[in-house]
């Protein structure tokens, strides 16, 4: 697909059975955010189990994804890794599947400077003529991408857009003002799915939100109130969503256990997956947890 992708990409969660992937509940679940009118799908991302995930796993979710998908919508697939050369085996892993584009952190795990970072980019775009996306998460790979790196790149054609799961909503909107101020190059999409109303007051091209597997339909409506200039509906119905959120407000479990966990959880509780199974070692939600997510979703209305 040759049209910039914006607009809802939820990062799709990932159902697991017995430790296989779920191919059934897959199919409902992504048709259920498809019929919610989604833009876009980012698959193995932090959502998506991409470093739980072995290479066979990896391709697994990929073709089941694309043959559900079956070219409706564009699919950004995650190639992270720790280093450059790994990231460039599954940027082939992912296009031998047809992927609209790839999604990369900054290496990780060996110290380096942004020269480094700048470089590891570079030859990302070198590799492949798959449209290279930036994917901002310093709380897990502990390098903030700096506003001016991003929009360098995406003036000099090696990136095509960002993912912007820093959490600094002042980065965010500098780096809005400044991509604009040197002809959009790069698409933006917020990770920050509490605040999207503010991302898109500073000209977000859309949103990546978790959250979005729960309820597709409300980031949706979000969208195309942004899209008519409601802003009134866009900030009613992100305080509707900022209170759905707190399905990750469980107790005892932190992270991706809470976050991901919630998520599987509700769309068991909604009957589009068969089970909340997590990824080995992490836990999946039992008991008063279970209890707290379904009290939330009845709040909001999403389940009787």
């Amino acid at each position: 697909m040759n049209t910039p992708i914006r607009g809802i990409v939820p990062p799709l969660a990932v159902p697991l059975k017995d430790g296989r992937l779920d191919r059934a509940s897959l199919e409902r679940h992504i048709n259920r955010m498809i019929d919610a009118g989604i833009h876009g799908l980012f698959v193995l991302g932090s959502t998506g189990e991409v470093v739980f995930s072995t290479p066979a796993r990896r391709a697994e979710i990929l073709e089941a994804t694309q043959e559900v998908v079956a070219g409706r919508i564009p699919v950004l697939a995650g190639v992270i890794d720790t280093e450059t050369d790994r990231v460039i085996e599954n940027i082939r892993q992912a296009e031998s599947f047809g992927v609209d584009a790839v999604v990369a952190t900054a290496p990780f795990y060996a110290l380096q400077g942004m020269a480094e970072v700048e470089r590891h980019f570079r030859l990302l775009r070198e590799a492949t003529d798959t449209p290279v996306w930036a994917y901002d998460i310093p709380v897990c790979v502990h390098t903030k991408l700096p506003i001016d790196l991003q929009v360098r790149l995406g003036q000099d054609g090696v990136l095509a857009g960002v993912k912007d799961s820093s959490g600094d909503d002042v980065s965010f909107r500098w780096l809005a003002r400044l991509n604009d101020e040197a002809g959009h190059p790069l698409q933006l999409l917020t990770g920050h799915e509490v605040v999207v109303d503010g991302a898109y007051m500073s000209g977000a091209d859309g949103c990546v939100p978790g959250l979005g597997n729960v309820d597709p339909d409300g980031y949706v409506r979000q969208w195309d109130a942004y899209q008519r200039g409601d802003w009134e509906a866009v900030r009613s119905e992100q305080d509707r969503l900022a209170d759905l959120m707190r399905i990750v407000q469980v107790s005892g479990v932190v992270g991706f256990g809470a976050g991901v966990g919630a998520f599987k959880t509700s769309l068991q509780l909604l009957g589009v997956f068969e089970t909340n199974e997590m990824p080995a070692p992490v836990e999946a939600l039992t008991g008063e947890n279970i209890a707290w997510v379904e009290s939330v979703l009845r709040r909001a209305g999403l389940l009787d």
